[in-house]
């Protein structure tokens, strides 16, 4: 299983920024796809997860109504697009799938992609 993770990078504070993640090995439109990120100093947490099943959606109240998680089933790809960024925003943003939404918020057995950095400035 591979999940790659690319679109980070610098940006001002109140831009804008997507994300990608393209899963292969396994059966993508049967897996949760989630984003997770870890900020300077901090722990890995939570952002967004999406369901496979009905396409529900879950954010960490620090990003509610700024940060819409999507998937293209055809392409095998999730996005994170991201608005009204904030300085505390700046993190590795990591991918992960799991075979369900509560097996993702156990965080355990999951597979997790290698991490893009966000930047944002003030």
């Amino acid at each position: 299983v591979q999940l790659q993770a690319s679109g980070g990078g610098l940006v001002q504070a109140g831009g804008s920024m997507r994300l990608s993640c393209v899963a292969s090995g396994l059966p993508f439109s049967s897996y949760a796809m989630g984003w997770f990120r870890r900020a300077p100093g901090k722990e890995r947490e939570f952002v967004a997860a999406i369901r496979w099943s009905d396409d529900n959606t879950y954010y960490a109240d620090s990003v509610k109504g700024r940060f819409t998680i999507s998937r293209d089933n055809a392409k095998n790809t999730v996005y994170l697009q991201m608005n009204s960024l904030k300085p505390e925003d700046t993190a590795v943003y990591y991918c992960a799938a799991a075979i369900s939404i509560a097996t993702m918020f156990r965080n355990s057995n999951m597979y997790w992609g290698q991490g893009t950095l966000v930047t944002v400035s003030s």
